[in-house]
């Protein structure tokens, strides 16, 4: 059995000094999406073309997001957390 089946705690990929945590509140259409940051701004996300066809975003998942340098509206995503992932973040505090 592994670690997290014993409900254990498995190592997450956290944020880098410019990536912050991301709730996707809504699908926006041509690869884009509506998130919640973890610092209180609303943006809009943009799912890149190396994960558009391979990982699929949906509603509620959790991403870490990438915010633009000039244009603090607007971020890239840069990963996608799996729902036990996401649960794990909560449980630890580092999202709600």
């Amino acid at each position: 059995m592994s670690e997290n089946e014993n409900g254990g705690r498995t190592d997450l990929r956290m944020p880098d000094d410019d990536e912050v945590f991301a709730v996707v509140t809504d699908m926006l259409g041509a690869n884009r999406v509506k998130v919640r940051c973890a610092d209180g701004t609303e943006r809009t996300a943009r799912i890149p073309g190396r994960m558009q066809k391979r990982i699929w975003i949906r509603e509620d998942d959790v991403v870490l997001v990438e915010p633009w340098d000039w244009q603090d509206e607007k971020a890239d995503i840069a990963w996608r957390y799996e729902k036990s992932e996401a649960d794990q973040l909560r449980r630890e505090g580092h999202i709600e």
